[in-house]
């Protein structure tokens, strides 16, 4: 096993992709576990693991060992191994955050997010069927997210250097999406809660985060100047920025939100969290805009997203004939689906049009 300490995310290697969750073989094998086929699988986890697992700078949910705990745990199977090898990920992962905090500087992305991140831990921490003692201070440093940085604008403490998809701009930005921004530790805190685990502030950076989300969450990622105005502009019409995915776009944050909701007793919440999502599927430019199978940010991602809305809806017969149209859209393209794998390919595609989650693998996405 390649016990390598992790460091700094922003200092991650390429991750192999026989590793990875997102692309590789661990989730054409997540696919295999969900469809009860455990002799399909036990030969894409030994490939998966051939060159040992990875407890290095880019162990994530996605990644190494946190993902193959993951994918073991859907089949039922806990490896102290491979357990402690994630634990010493997650302390890694929180000593560098406290490095990071006590120099000054902004979180990157990859600190704190659901794909790279300590938002990506919590999600698999809290898959254990006890509670890890590494899970409330993982909470805790999401938490920590919901007070401002230490800067002029007191910018949110989410707040990250850099430039959102190589765009140039001045001072950072805030990513407002699910599998990057700020919507994945709002729903990471709000399944902490629904799940009753609690740590000081979780109400607070829930109601943070979620307030944020219903000002700026029109828009894929927030910077300086939009700060600076009462109303920030949505996207055009025409915009890549306004399609409705689950990575980034209105579906992910409109389960966020309504995660936010049902773990703090909002009812008003839930309800506009809902009409966010009819919203999107209702307007036909904006789902024009989808234009592939994939759950990241394609027809599968929106299905399963819809369907995690639907079910906990006291009104889930409003979204029946959207979760119908979606289905046949999903039906309509996996085919032209290049890759295998989990995130952009045929696996995470067909556990979307197959419509079961007896293994949970909805998990990864923060969705249940």
């Amino acid at each position: 096993m390649n016990t390598r300490p992790a460091e700094d995310a922003s200092q991650a290697q390429a991750a192999p992709t026989t590793q990875a969750l997102a692309e590789g073989a661990l989730g054409v094998a997540l696919l295999h576990i969900e469809h009860g086929d455990l002799a399909a699988a036990r030969p894409l986890l030994a490939e998966a693991v051939r060159g040992g697992v990875s407890t290095g700078a880019n162990a994530s949910l996605f990644h190494g060992a946190p993902a193959l705990e993951f994918v073991l745990h859907r089949a039922g199977h806990a490896d102290p191994v491979v357990q402690a090898a994630v634990d010493r990920v997650v302390t890694a992962r929180l000593s560098a955050a406290a490095r990071r905090h006590a120099a000054g500087r902004l979180a990157p992305l990859a600190e704190f997010d659901l794909i790279s991140g300590l938002t990506g831990l919590a999600a698999l921490l809290l898959t254990r069927p006890s509670t890890p003692s590494l899970l409330p201070q993982v909470l805790t440093y999401l938490v920590s997210l919901a007070r401002p940085a230490d800067t002029d604008l007191d910018l949110p403490g989410w707040w990250s250097p850099g430039n959102p998809a190589h765009e140039p701009v001045t001072g950072g930005y805030s990513d407002n999406g699910m599998a990057h921004g700020i919507a994945g530790p709002l729903a990471a805190l709000a399944l902490a809660a629904r799940h009753g685990i609690h740590v000081p502030g979780q109400a607070h950076a829930i109601e943070t985060f979620a307030r944020w989300l219903e000002t700026f969450g029109s828009s894929y990622w927030t910077i300086r100047t939009q700060l600076l105005t009462d109303a920030p502009a949505a996207p055009a019409a025409s915009s890549p920025a306004r399609r409705p995915s689950w990575c980034y776009g209105d579906l992910g944050i409109a389960r966020a939100l309504h995660l936010a909701a049902l773990a703090t007793g909002n009812p008003a919440r839930r309800q506009a969290a809902e009409d966010l999502a009819l919203t999107a599927l209702t307007d036909p430019a904006r789902l024009a805009l989808i234009t592939d199978a994939s759950l990241c940010h394609g027809w599968a991602g929106l299905l399963t997203t819809t369907r995690a809305i639907a079910a906990d809806s006291p009104d889930p017969g409003r979204f029946t004939d959207h979760l119908g149209h979606l289905t046949g859209c999903l039906a309509d393209s996996i085919d032209a689906l290049a890759k295998p794998g989990f995130m952009e390919g045929h696996a995470g595609a067909r556990l979307a049009l197959d419509g079961t989650d007896a293994t949970g693998w909805t998990r990864a996405l923060l969705l249940t």
